[in-house]
């Protein structure tokens, strides 16, 4: 016996468009130990470019991003930054992350050890606010992204859910 449908109509897939790719530049991490909820990480951003369909731009510094990282190497993230544009607008990143993969792969990652970046898991959900008219889109759309953690700097690539 098939079950009847739980949809009045099928849903499509959400198409990914390309929206930017960054290059995040980080300093060293400030490691507040272990408490009961994982290591706790501040990582500050100190630059970056990105770069879009038609438009390029630089991450500020100034901005972190936060970490929480469980005893497997499980690691929430939670950054918060800034993008100027080359026409000069500001767009504010919020951006929250999963990063996953074998234990002795994120232990050599959070020692700042080159890791190859197929075999760690990072999965990233960008939020984007602006006060830029020609950017004003962005409020009504959803981002998710990928990315590769490097000793010196994150490299991501994020899309826009159409």
């Amino acid at each position: 016996m098939t079950a009847p449908p739980l949809l009045t109509v099928p849903l499509a897939a959400p198409a990914l468009r390309p929206f930017a790719d960054l290059r995040v530049t980080v300093g060293a991490p400030q490691d507040a130990g272990c408490g009961p909820r994982g290591r706790r990480r501040l990582i500050p951003i100190t630059g970056g470019e990105i770069a879009g369909d038609g438009w390029r731009g630089r991450v500020l510094p100034g901005g972190a991003d936060f970490q929480s990282i469980a005893v497997d190497g499980l690691t929430d993230l939670d950054a918060r930054y800034t993008v100027e544009t080359d026409a000069g607008e500001l767009l504010y990143v919020h951006n929250t992350a999963l990063r996953s993969g074998p234990p002795e792969v994120m232990a050599r990652l959070a020692r700042g050890e080159p890791v190859d970046p197929a075999q760690v898991y990072f999965r990233c959900a960008p939020r984007i606010e602006t006060a830029a008219a020609s950017f004003a889109w962005v409020h009504a759309r959803m981002f998710v992204g990928v990315g590769a953690r490097y000793p010196d700097r994150v490299e991501m690539r994020f899309f826009v859910l159409d």
